[in-house]
């Protein structure tokens, strides 16, 4: 709770910033009034452009920045501002703490952005050096007040977001956008030529990231069939094998069973009741193998709320990583994230997620947990660890029985965890590298 107020405390505090900013330069922005439709076109443009999402690493990004760019180096410091608000409409259908710090972080980095370009403007040209550095502006201001809100919300140093969620790629991208803005401000000229062009970069933006993001989800698709086949391939042989071997054990262990150990000498005795423990130890294992298999589903007649299991495997998971000093971050959906669930089966999954979460760090570590929806309105679960990753030589072999490179694993948790989504018509799936792993669940939401 205090985290969420400190969050609306740094919007509060940005949107006073700005509207300071203005105040102080309305002078300036009072004799350089900017062409009315130019402001609607970037303002439409920009909120348009960021509809489309793209996942890079672990986190995502809109093509607002084409646009964006090109308003901080063209208008003046209102204008820009406004620009800036118009660019976080479409957040406005993922609740209000996403569509205000949107806003308010939009309408920021635009505002000073176009003071850099307000300064070196002669009449109504910028250079090209004072564009450029308008751009840089815009760039810093996005990383650092971006940062600084995740920092508040989730607890975390500054420094620690930077390093895992401002990345190579997003750097790349940003600089893919400050050329896209580059070009916009010298072809947006007040023409109807000037529109047609800048039009049509965005256009091609559009269709260059869809391209992109097209790739990444076949990649994604693909791990995914993979995956579902092998662990369906593997299912079928353990559940052939599990049936045969328990009817076996089972009669093994009758026949046990009606040995009267107290008519047996000690050593046999101790014999019997070892074998009889070890037929016993195998109908466990057996059970948990059928169980992984094709686990046995019993849906709850209400939704069942991630957030509320996630908070239950919170807790039960907090002993563990308190004993390797590691830190629980969890991060709650505000909308809806209610599911078509058994709560004990989908409990199990996130516990043992949670569990090889905290195994795979290091010593003062990091998981954050956290929910929400995805576009096509699926809630889900992510699970995501600062440790080493899963190897590619590892990668395909994450969800099959037996599998684990832990000491002492028994490589069950995850092959059960598949089979549990997999049964909830759901999805499973791994993402990661260097920088650690992220285990999502995905399952449909509760339709009554």
């Amino acid at each position: 709770m205090a985290r969420k107020v400190a969050g609306y405390g740094y919007i509060g505090s940005l949107a006073a910033a700005f509207v300071g900013i203005n105040v102080a330069v309305y002078p300036y922005t009072h004799s350089h009034p900017d062409d009315v439709v130019m402001v609607l076109f970037l303002a439409v443009m920009t909120a348009l452009m960021n509809i489309p999402v793209v996942r890079i690493d672990r986190g995502t990004l809109t093509l607002s920045g084409v646009v964006s760019g090109a308003a901080s180096i063209l208008l003046n410091p209102l204008d820009a501002t406004l620009v800036g608000f118009a660019t976080a409409l479409p957040f406005a259908r993922r609740g209000t703490w996403p569509m205000l710090g949107n806003a308010a972080l939009y309408a920021m980095q635009s505002c000073l952005a176009s003071l850099v370009s307000a300064f070196f403007r002669a009449g109504t040209d910028v250079a090209f050096a004072p564009r450029v550095g308008t751009l840089l502006v815009l760039t810093a201001s996005n990383v650092l007040l971006v940062a600084t809100g995740i920092s508040i919300r989730a607890g975390e140093s500054g420094f620690s977001v930077l390093r895992k969620n401002f990345t190579g790629y997003f750097f790349l991208a940003f600089g893919y956008f400050a050329l896209s803005s580059l070009l916009v401000s010298y072809v947006l000229d007040g023409s109807v030529l000037g529109y047609f062009l800048a039009t049509t970069v965005c256009v091609l933006a559009l269709a260059l990231t869809d391209t992109i993001a097209g790739r990444r989800v076949r990649r994604v698709l693909e791990s995914e069939l993979s995956d579902a086949d092998r662990h369906l391939f593997h299912s079928r042989a353990v559940e052939g094998v599990v049936h045969n071997l328990r009817n076996h054990v089972a009669t093994a262990l009758a026949y046990l069973k009606e040995i009267d150990t107290r008519k047996l000498e000690s050593p046999d005795r101790e014999s019997i009741e070892t074998a009889t423990d070890a037929a016993n130890d195998a109908v466990t294992v057996l059970r948990d193998l059928a169980q992984g298999a094709t686990p046995k589903v019993s849906y709850a007649p209400n939704p069942v709320d991630l957030n509320e299991l996630v908070t239950r495997a919170v807790g039960m998971a907090r002993p563990r990583a308190r004993g390797k000093e590691v830190q629980l971050a969890m991060h709650e959906a505000p909308t809806d994230v209610g599911v078509k669930a058994d709560p004990l089966l989908m409990r199990e999954v996130m516990t043992n997620l949670l569990n090889n979460a905290i195994d795979a760090v290091s010593l003062g570590g990091r998981v954050e947990i956290s929910t929400g929806r995805r576009n096509n309105g699926w809630p889900y679960v992510s699970v995501a660890d600062n440790g080493p990753g899963v190897s590619d030589d590892h990668r395909h072999h994450l969800f099959e029985p037996h599998f684990t490179t832990k000491e002492g694993g028994t490589g069950l948790g995850l092959f059960m965890s598949y089979g549990i989504v997999r049964e909830h018509q759901g999805q499973l799936t791994y993402e990661g590298g260097r920088r650690g792993a992220v285990f999502t669940v995905a399952l449909p939401p509760f339709n009554p």
